[in-house]
């Protein structure tokens, strides 16, 4: 499999700041996946979420959420997608990339984290 990763770049900072970013990347599956669940009604006027949350088998664990934007956000943006990380959570996400797979085990977000220690088999706890 190769990695098409598509880099997130930051879109405005809720204090205004702009410029590139290697605070996030998302693959082209990843994005393609957010625009899918994004049309859902649920989901209108709300923007994709990536957190992280103690929890887990390994300490941390992933969260992914459509959310409204709160004034400490940054946001960041790739391939019309726009995505939201708290400051708490933008410490352990700094160049991570987000990918969505499917197989047998079934489907969902996939983080790589160059941040993360170690992680447990099913690869949304880790720990640092």
């Amino acid at each position: 499999m190769t990695d098409s990763t598509a880099s997130v770049a930051t879109g405005e900072k809720q204090q205004g700041a702009t410029g590139r970013s290697s605070l996030l990347q998302l693959t082209s599956a990843a994005a393609t996946k957010v625009q899918q669940f994004s049309a859902d009604d649920a989901h209108q006027g709300k923007t994709f979420r990536v957190y992280i949350e103690g929890g887990g088998c390994s300490g941390f664990q992933y969260g992914f959420s459509f959310d409204q934007c709160r004034e400490d956000d940054t946001r960041v943006a790739v391939e019309d997608v726009d995505v939201l990380v708290d400051p708490q959570s933008a410490m352990y996400l700094r160049g991570a990339v987000v990918d969505w797979q499917e197989g047998l085990s079934g489907a969902g977000f996939v983080v790589r984290n160059p941040n993360a220690s170690g992680s447990c088999g099913c690869g949304m706890s880790f720990s640092v």
